[in-house]
C-alpha cells in the first residue's frame, strides 16, 4: 500500500478482497493498464443511514467515477478508486457508520433480508435476524482497522447473545485461543451467502443462497422459529457439466432462540468439509450434492448439538419489488424507486442526494438493485414525487414492465471475468425484446424476467430467469429458459453461442408461440418448461416469421349489391378496393367524432 506503484502485488490482491475491495483495470483502454479499485460495502438487509448515503455519494464524485452502483446483494459498489486514495476512502466509510469488511473474499458475504421498512413483527424480526447473523460471522481480527483507521475501532458494542453464540464451543465448532474462533486462519473454502425472509416474500431470491432462513410465526403473527434451506448457489463454468447452478433444499426447522447456533453449525460443516483443492467445486452446494441432504443434516446436527425439527409448510412465494409509495405502518410512508441496473448517476444521483439530505431520510437497498426512501411524512409526498419525476425517477406504472424485473452484472469495462457486455448491453436488449413483443402481438403490460451476465459466474442470478443470457463468447450469449417469475425454478441451458445480432431469430419464435399456445395466465418460463426444449428448438429452426394476421373482425360492410358497386367504382379511382375505401371512410368518421383522439 505504501509504494508509488498504481497497483498491488498478487498476495495483497488476495488479502484486500477480505477488506471488500477488488483490484481492476479498464479493459476498454489499450496499451498500459490503468489500475483502480472497486470497493463494496457491507449493509445487512440493505440498511443505509442518512449519513452513510451522503458519504458514499460524496466519495463517488471525489474519488470514484461519479456513479454509485447498487448490487444484487443490497450493497454499494464504488468504482474507480485509485490506490493512493484507498485509505482516505476506506477510513471515511468506516467513520461514517459504514464497513467494507468481509464484503468480498472467502467468508460470509452481505446477509440479505426484505428491504421494505414495514413496522410489522415478522419484517422487523427478519431484518434483526439478518443483522445478528452478519455480526456473528464478521471477521474478528483487528487488522482491517489497523490498516485503514490506524487501529481505531469504530464499532458499537455487540449484543451479548451474539458474543455468546460466537464464543460457544460446546460442540467443537471453534478454534480455541484464536482471534478468529469461527474462521481460524484458513477462513471458508469459498464465499458464503445467507438470506433471511418472511413467508411469501421472495424479494431475496431465497433459494439461491448457501443458507436461506424463513421466519415461521404463530396465528397471532408472533415469530416462533425458522425454516432453513441449504445448498443454493449460482456459479458454474461453461462446458463443464460437473459445475452447476443449484436451488437450496429444506434442512429443517429450529426455534428462534437457536438460529445463531444452527447457522454457525452449517458454516462450520462447510468450513471443515468443503473442498479446498479446486475452487470450482468449493461452494457448499457441491458438498451437499455429493453427500446428500441426510448425511449433511447429521453432520450439522453434530455441531448444532440438537436434531432439527421438521420443516414447516410454507405458502407460495411471490416476487415483491416494493416500487412506488407504501405505508410503513407507523404513520410514515416509504417510496421504492426503480434504478436501471442499479447504476445511480447524473441528474438522478443529484436529485436523490438533494431529497435524502433535505428530508434527512434513511434508505434501503433492494436485492433487485433498487432503492427505497424511508420514513417520509405524508406532507412530503407531493414535493418528493415532483422532484423525482423531474429527475426521471418514475412511478412504477411509467417504467417498462421488462425493466422492473431485469438485472445485469457490471461486466465490461472493469470486471476481469467478463466475456461480453451485460450492464452496458441490457438497455438495448430490453428494447429489442419489447420490439419483438409488439411484433408478435404481446401487450405492453406483459413481461418476462430477463437477466444478463457477462460470464457464467451468475452474479445477476441469470439461472433463475425466465430468459437468462449468459456470456459465452466475445459476441455471443448462452440462452437459458425456464425460471419462474417468483424465482422458485431453475432455468436450463437452451442454446449456446447465439450471436448478439441474432437474438431475434431465437426470441421471435419463442415469444410468438408463447403468445398463441400458452394456457391461462401461463408465464413464459412455465410455457417453455411445458413445451420442452426439443419442441422449442424445432419451432426456432423452422421459423420464417410471424404468419400474416387475418382480420380479427368479420365485419359485413355492405348490406346490398348497389352500395358495394358504387363504392367499388369510387375505390378504383384511387387504386383501392371497395373494402379498403369503406374502412378509410369509417376510420376518418370515427376519429374526430368518437374517442379515437
Amino acid at each position: 500500500m505504501l509504494t508509488d506503484a498504481p497497483n498491488i502485488n498478487e498476495a495483497a490482491t488476495q488479502m484486500i478482497k477480505f477488506h471488500g475491495s477488488y483490484q481492476q483495470y479498464n479493459r476498454d483502454d489499450r496499451g498500459q493498464r490503468n489500475y483502480s479499485f472497486m470497493l463494496r460495502t457491507k449493509n445487512p438487509c440493505g440498511k443505509v443511514s442518512n449519513e452513510l448515503y451522503l458519504t458514499m455519494d460524496d466519495l463517488a464524485d471525489q474519488f470514484g467515477i461519479g456513479t454509485l452502483r447498487l448490487t444484487t446483494r443490497q450493497t454499494f459498489q464504488l468504482h474507480g478508486v485509485l490506490k493512493k486514495d484507498l485509505k482516505t476512502v476506506m477510513s471515511t466509510i468506516i467513520k461514517n457508520m459504514g464497513s467494507t469488511l468481509g464484503a468480498c473474499g472467502d467468508l460470509n458475504r452481505n446477509v440479505l433480508a426484505p428491504a421494505a421498512p414495514f413496522k410489522r413483527k415478522d419484517y422487523l424480526f427478519a431484518q434483526q435476524t439478518a443483522e445478528n447473523i452478519a455480526a456473528l460471522l464478521t471477521p474478528q481480527s483487528g487488522f482491517y482497522y489497523d490498516v485503514w483507521v490506524d487501529g481505531e475501532r469504530v464499532m458499537s458494542a455487540e449484543p451479548p447473545e451474539i458474543v455468546k453464540a460466537r464464543n460457544d464451543n460446546s460442540h467443537g465448532t471453534n478454534f480455541s485461543d484464536s482471534p478468529e474462533p469461527i474462521y481460524g486462519t484458513q477462513f471458508l473454502p469459498r464465499k458464503f451467502k445467507i438470506a433471511v425472509t418472511v413467508p411469501t416474500d421472495n424479494s431475496v431470491d431465497i433459494l439461491t443462497n448457501d443458507i436461506g432462513v424463513v421466519i415461521v410465526s404463530d396465528n397471532e403473527g408472533e415469530p416462533q422459529g425458522f425454516n432453513i434451506y441449504v445448498g443454493g448457489g449460482m456459479g458454474r463454468t461453461h462446458r463443464l457439466e460437473t459445475t452447476f447452478a443449484r436451488l437450496g433444499e429444506p434442512l429443517g426447522y429450529v426455534p428462534k432462540e437457536d438460529i445463531l447456533y444452527a447457522v454457525k453449525a452449517i458454516v462450520v460443516t462447510q468450513r471443515e468439509n468443503g473442498r479446498r483443492d479446486d475452487r470450482k467445486y468449493s461452494r457448499m452446494k457441491y458438498l451437499i450434492s455429493s453427500w446428500g441432504i441426510e448425511k449433511f443434516r447429521s453432520i450439522v446436527e453434530h455441531y448444532y448439538g440438537k436434531k432439527f425439527e421438521l420443516f414447516h409448510e410454507l405458502p407460495e412465494w411471490e416476487f415483491k419489488s416494493y416500487l412506488g409509495w407504501h405505508k410503513q405502518g407507523d404513520g410514515s410512508l416509504f417510496c421504492g424507486l426503480h434504478v436501471d441496473n442499479g447504476r445511480i448517476g447524473g441528474k438522478m444521483k443529484k436529485t436523490l442526494r438533494e431529497i435524502i439530505q433535505k428530508y434527512n431520510l434513511s434508505v434501503r437497498l433492494t436485492p433487485n438493485q433498487n432503492i427505497i426512501l424511508c420514513d417520509i411524512r405524508n406532507a412530503w409526498k407531493r414535493p418528493i414525487t415532483t422532484a423525482l419525476a423531474q429527475a426521471g425517477l418514475l412511478q412504477p406504472r411509467y417504467v417498462d414492465p421488462l425493466n422492473i424485473t431485469a438485472m445485469a452484472c457490471p461486466a465490461f469495462p472493469l470486471c476481469p471475468l467478463a466475456i461480453i457486455e451485460a450492464e452496458r448491453g441490457i438497455p438495448d436488449i430490453l428494447k429489442r425484446v419489447r420490439d419483438v413483443f409488439e411484433k408478435v402481438g404481446l401487450k405492453y403490460n406483459e413481461s418476462v424476467v430477463v437477466r444478463v451476465t457477462g460470464c457464467p459466474n451468475g452474479c445477476a442470478r441469470p439461472y433463475m430467469a425466465e430468459l437468462g443470457l449468459v456470456g459465452d463468447g466475445p459476441n455471443s450469449y448462452q440462452i437459458w429458459l425456464g425460471g419462474r417469475p417468483n424465482q422458485t425454478s431453475l432455468a436450463r441451458s437452451f442454446m449456446d453461442k447465439v450471436k448478439v445480432q441474432d437474438l431475434e431469430k431465437v426470441l421471435e419464435p419463442l415469444f410468438y408461440h408463447w403468445q398463441r399456445r400458452r394456457q391461462s395466465k401461463e408465464s413464459f418460463g412455465d410455457f417453455t418448461t411445458r413445451m420442452g426444449f426439443k419442441k422449442l428448438k424445432e419451432l426456432v429452426d423452422k421459423w420464417e416469421g410471424p404468419e400474416l394476421a387475418t382480420s380479427r373482425y368479420n365485419l359485413k360492410l355492405f348490406a346490398d349489391k348497389e352500395t358495394y358497386e358504387a363504392m367499388d367504382e369510387l375505390a378504383k379511382l384511387q387504386n383501392k378496393n371497395a373494402h379498403q375505401l369503406a374502412m378509410e371512410v369509417i376510420c376518418n368518421f370515427v376519429k374526430p367524432n368518437g374517442k379515437g383522439e
